[in-house]
């Protein structure tokens, strides 16, 4: 399933930095169903990225960039795309939505995120 020419981008609904990382786990642990990054609470546990996640994440092959809220619209100027999302940038062009808000929202459990990121992939293959 490598897809060299192509980067996925994973974007969480959370600024970056160590403070709002704190913040963030004990939102997490706290109230998760409050909790606004839904990639977040899917791939993440209170402190770490689950490994079932991790280990997909390397079987795709291909490179991973992961940003935060304010270091996508820093970065890059797509800034009408409701977060969090999952992007695949291609070699020409700018990246495209692969996985919106809504479908992560709505996604029950890991399997389903890997299950929808991975038939997304294989349709743009």
């Amino acid at each position: 399933m490598a897809q060299t020419s192509a980067t996925l981008i994973l974007i969480y609904n959370a600024d970056g930095g160590w403070l709002n990382a704190l913040g963030d786990m004990v939102h997490k642990l706290a109230s998760p169903a409050t909790y606004p990054c839904s990639l977040c609470a899917l791939t993440y546990g209170a402190v770490a990225m689950r490994r079932q996640w991790r280990r997909f994440l390397t079987e795709l092959g291909m490179p991973t960039l992961f940003l935060y809220r304010d270091e996508f619209r820093r970065d890059l100027d797509c800034s009408d795309i409701a977060l969090p999302a999952i992007l695949l940038a291609q070699e020409a062009g700018e990246p495209e939505l692969l996985v919106s808000a809504a479908e992560l929202n709505n996604l029950p459990d890991l399997d389903a995120l890997i299950a929808m990121t991975r038939a997304r992939l294989s349709a743009c293959a």
